[in-house]
């Protein structure tokens, strides 16, 4: 999912670190300059000693709960908070909301010495929000006993940006996040109030006008080559009057009702407000609470001619060649299934329960059944992302410490003969496969008709784990990487089905937004990304399509659990990014014979920076 924290780590260890020679201070007074940090190159660290952030900064903080710091940064790109220790160094990924005031952030000291154990998919065991920036949590850990400096380091930074520093002290209490200066730091659109730029939008009439003229462009699916329901009208195989997949001249394919060969494009996210994150989870218990939504657009006016947002969101999906998804189309329902916190650990539920199969099976009955003779459902995911991949010792100690369940006792049974980490590991698993077992078996009961697209497998999945797709009918896979041909083929030569990428994006840090999970330099490089990833994913026998995440750029105050990026087909306000959108049509024009192996795939890589590309050092 995200990019390795230890090829972060691995990298920062070896390559030459930029470090900045600055006056050491203690809590600075308002008259004194801030430390300013500049980042350039590929990749880009300033290593301070502790003396140089503040004189009286101690270097053991185990009294300490908080590091505290004001801040300003002129770009909302991400950087790596190193403490370096004499045991080894310690990390968090922090992501400032917005750019360009100062804000305070009250650092938790607790998410350099691990992980909260909360969660249930990676998003939500990961991220931790707070009022003016949130987190990543992704390690190394260790304690902070002997702090000798901390590093602040960024990966492809874009125009050489500024980060700067004062007030640099540890607190015993949380002081409290927030923005010290221009608020409201949103204006009435939702965009970010502190920075200008070619297509902010500055009034009603200017939006509604922008949306009319997108209206004159729209195509229709019959573009692409699509039929009724989304299948290439040149092919013909078996109609069966449902969604199902087929090995045809060794290549795989989804089959439409029609019995038209079927490549699956979509956007995450379809009709979710602000940007949300749609099927793939949120935040964990004791987040600061999202702030409003965006407000959406109002109905833009050609004419006499009045377009809901609703009605334009399908008329884009069509003319951009999207036909995975939205009202009356083609689509993947993502499957809820009964989880109850005080008995379940990081995504691991009392599967061994006496009524835990009749809590799966009622769910199933009352999600499948009103679907089962729905032409347009493609088939059903029944999961995202399960954190507890290389966590299983935590999950065995969560489950010991929890309320007494039938999985907490045939867990002690099973340690019983001996608690080493591979046996841990085997129950965890297990566990996970008897759940596979039950849901699965549900859903066929229910719903003979429409394929398991399995769960959306996300960060480093384990061989065995992967192995237990060739229970379902398609195995998805969410990748966030610039190619993801590498985990596709794993993907399929360990489960034996056919892949299906549930998620992946490719974002830019500017007006106020993060860049999401993978960089491009700008608009104009994420469309590019978007045809090469594509393309080379879509040239494997084996892929049956991507789903980009997501379709609208999240607020940029942060969703639920902080995230905030610049990752949508369309902004905060409702309307395209034209590069993005024209490349998308580009490629989606030359998928059938991409994949029917008649043309080769797009080849060009995407810039992350003006002094980096993909290949160098981080793909290696």
């Amino acid at each position: 999912m995200q990019t390795s924290p230890s090829r972060l780590f691995r990298r920062l260890a070896t390559v030459g670190l930029l470090c900045a020679a600055l006056l050491p201070a203690a809590l600075r007074a308002a008259d004194t300059p801030p430390l300013k940090l500049v980042f350039d190159g590929v990749l880009s660290e300033h290593k301070l000693a502790l003396k140089e952030l503040a004189a009286d900064l101690p270097s053991d903080w185990t009294g300490y709960t908080h590091l505290v710091f004001e801040m300003r940064t002129s770009t909302p790109q991400r950087f790596g908070l190193w403490a370096y220790t004499a045991d080894g160094p310690r990390r968090i990924e922090i992501q400032p909301l917005g750019q360009n005031v100062w804000l305070r952030a009250s650092i938790p000291l607790q998410y350099f010495i691990g992980m909260d154990k909360s969660g249930t998919d990676l998003a939500s065991s990961i991220n931790r929000r707070t009022t003016s920036f949130w987190m990543s949590v992704w390690g190394p850990f260790g304690n902070l006993k002997s702090v000798e400096a901390l590093g602040f380091a960024m990966q492809y930074p874009l125009h050489q940006p500024v980060i700067e520093l004062r007030a640099v002290h540890l607190a015993k209490q949380d002081e409290g996040s927030d923005f010290l200066e221009g608020k409201p730091v949103l204006d009435e659109f939702g965009q970010w109030a502190h920075v200008d730029y070619p297509r902010k939008i500055h009034s009603r009439e200017q939006l509604n006008q922008e949306l009319a003229d997108e209206a004159k462009t729209f195509g229709s699916g019959a573009d692409f080559g699509y039929g009724t329901y989304g299948g290439y009208t040149s092919t013909q195989a078996k109609a069966t009057g449902f969604f199902r997949v087929e090995q045809i001249d060794n290549v795989w394919w989804f089959v439409d009702p029609e019995g038209h060969q079927f490549l699956s494009t979509s956007s995450n996210g379809i009709g979710a407000p602000g940007g949300g994150r749609g099927n793939r989870g949120g935040g964990a218990p004791g987040q600061v609470a999202a702030p409003a939504a965006t407000p959406a657009a109002a109905p833009a006016t050609d004419g006499a001619t009045v377009m809901t947002a609703a009605e334009r969101q399908i008329r884009r999906l069509n003319s951009w060649g999207l036909n995975t998804g939205g009202t009356g189309r083609p689509n993947i329902q993502m499957l809820r299934w009964p989880q109850t916190p005080a008995t379940t650990f990081l995504g691991v539920p009392d599967v061994y329960a006496d009524n835990y199969a009749a809590g799966i099976d009622q769910a199933a009955d009352t999600q499948c059944t009103s679907r089962k003779g729905d032409p347009m459902l493609i088939g059903y995911f029944i999961g995202n992302e399960p954190p507890w991949g290389d966590r299983e010792t935590e999950v065995v100690d969560l489950i010991l410490a929890g309320p007494d369940t039938a999985t907490k006792a045939k867990l002690k049974a099973t340690l019983a003969q001996g608690d080493t980490p591979a046996r841990r590991k085997e129950f965890v698993v297990a566990a996970f496969q008897h759940y596979l077992d039950v849901v699965c078996a549900a859903v066929r009961k229910y719903d003979p008709n429409h394929l398991i697209i399995g769960i959306r497998f996300g960060g480093k999945v384990a061989d065995e784990v992967l192995r237990m797709a060739r229970v379902f009918d398609v195995c998805s896979i969410n990748v966030y990487e610039y190619e993801p041909t590498k985990q596709i083929e794993r993907a399929y030569r360990l489960s034996g089905r056919p892949i299906l990428v549930g998620e992946f994006h490719i974002g830019v840090p500017e007006n106020g937004l993060g860049s999401g999970l993978v960089q491009a330099k700008d608009q104009a490089e994420r469309g590019v990304a978007y045809r090469y990833y594509i393309e080379q994913a879509l040239s494997l026998p084996y892929a049956l399509g991507a789903h980009w995440f997501t379709w609208r750029d999240e607020p940029v105050l942060g969703r639920g659990d902080g995230e905030n990026y610049n990752i949508g087909f369309v902004d905060v306000t409702d309307r395209p990014y034209p590069e993005l959108v024209d490349a998308a049509k580009e490629t989606h024009k030359r998928l059938l014979q991409v994949h029917s192996g008649k043309i080769l795939p797009f080849s060009r890589k995407p810039l992350a920076s003006d002094s980096g590309s993909p290949s160098s050092p981080w793909d290696n």
